[in-house]
């Protein structure tokens, strides 16, 4: 897991699945993919298969390890709910999250179909308010779907990761949605993002009163852009609940339960 994240949104990462495929305009560029593949072949590096996609059975456990509570966003390096992730390692990351539960979980997918599946027949907990659970929308075609498969979701918190916002929405339905991230596409190739699509999604947000973050303008020099919107820097977060942390014992005792499923369930997958 790593603690401390460059995502403004977020406070750390966490892994228990490497690698990923394209879906949808939005992975065009992506940055996972772009980086996994600059150490594909070292051997011993954790992304020597490059970006193909496998199971990290020994990080499921990462969250236990941290003693104070933070923000963070599972599978930045792929997506839980890719056809390959059988549906009970699905149902082991939730149970870490279930269980590590002084932590806030942010779960994003361009799979929404398959992530309310999973979520609506699993005989596991709910999300509680501590997993918050969002989908990728870029454009109309391909993003406004998930937001409507989203609303159909088990979920306490729901969210939009808008970006690369790579053309126009219109009027969203923000009903059901706890918050709203936007941003624009960076690095070699950066597709633009036009400043009217920003402020339109802005403006519906302070309307419905649904946090706003804006993440970036992008670009292919990003920082020469930065993340100012009308003056200011938009940072808004949905509520975040108050997370007691357990003693020591209590985080070794729940891990040490943990570690005998995961190597009962999960020990032959790599």
């Amino acid at each position: 897991m790593s603690d401390r994240s460059k995502i403004e949104w977020t406070d750390a990462t966490w892994n228990p699945v490497r690698g990923c495929t394209k879906i949808s305009p939005g992975c065009k560029h992506c940055y996972a993919a772009t980086f996994a593949e600059r150490w594909r072949g070292i051997p011993n590096h954790p992304y020597e298969h490059g970006f193909d996609l496998r199971l990290v059975p020994d990080k499921l456990v990462d969250p236990l390890l941290y003693a104070h509570s933070r923000t963070i966003f599972v599978n930045s390096m792929s997506d839980l709910f890719h056809a390959r992730v059988p549906d009970t390692y699905i149902a082991s990351v939730f149970a870490v999250m279930h269980t590590a539960d002084w932590h806030v979980y942010q779960v994003l997918t361009k799979r929404a179909d398959r992530m309310r599946d999973v979520l609506t027949a699993a005989r596991h907990a709910p999300p509680g308010k501590h997993i918050w659970l969002g989908v990728s929308v870029e454009n109309k075609k391909h993003g406004l779907p998930r937001i409507e498969l989203l609303r159909d979701t088990p979920a306490a918190v729901r969210f939009l990761s808008i970006e690369p916002l790579l053309e126009g929405l219109g009027e969203l339905d923000l009903d059901g949605i706890d918050w709203v991230i936007v941003g624009g596409e960076s690095g070699p190739g950066a597709r633009p993002m036009h400043p009217e699509w920003v402020t339109s999604i802005q403006r519906q947000c302070l309307d419905a009163d649904v946090p706003f973050f804006f993440k970036q303008w992008g670009g292919v020099q990003k920082g020469k852009h930065g993340r100012v919107l009308d003056g200011r820097t938009w940072d808004g977060l949905p509520p975040r609940p108050q997370l007691p942390v357990p003693t020591i014992e209590e985080r070794k005792r729940r891990r040490s339960i943990l570690e005998k499923e995961i190597v009962h369930v999960h020990g032959a997958e790599t």
